[in-house]
């Protein structure tokens, strides 16, 4: 066994993550729900964005409704959500899609960014996501 291996164990679980609460069953599944709707919301908005169409308005406020719902979930079982990864990015990303929406930055290099930083966000490990940034 590599004798460095246990050294980086130990300095993962050494990680200062957020608060968290039990959370009912049945608010996951919600939040399984709401959040299906707002990847489907956003993959709409992100493909009128690169094939130029017009912006879909329902699609946009689908995408918004529900990413204001996930956060709403997140919080309630993360306490420092806005001290923690996922919720500084989650602000990150939602500033990004403002200027790009009202054209102050390039919208589809900054849709495509923020769709990569979200699946990195959403998919890395919970001592990368719930990490205490200060």
């Amino acid at each position: 066994m590599n004798p460095d291996h246990k050294t980086n164990s130990n300095k993962i679980k050494n990680v200062r993550l957020g608060r968290t609460t039990d959370r009912p069953y049945w608010m996951m599944m919600l939040s399984l729900i709401i959040r299906a709707a707002h990847q489907i919301g956003a993959a709409v908005c992100l493909g009128a964005f690169l094939l130029g169409a017009d912006l879909p308005w329902p699609y946009l406020i689908l995408a918004g409704t529900s990413g204001c719902l996930l956060m709403l979930t997140e919080a309630l079982r993360h306490r420092q959500l806005l001290r923690e990864a996922a919720g500084v990015v989650t602000l990150i990303k939602t500033g990004i899609i403002g200027m790009a929406l009202h054209g102050w930055i390039p919208a589809v290099p900054a849709l495509l960014f923020v769709f990569a930083l979200a699946s990195f966000y959403s998919h890395a490990p919970k001592t990368i996501r719930h990490r205490i940034w200060f």
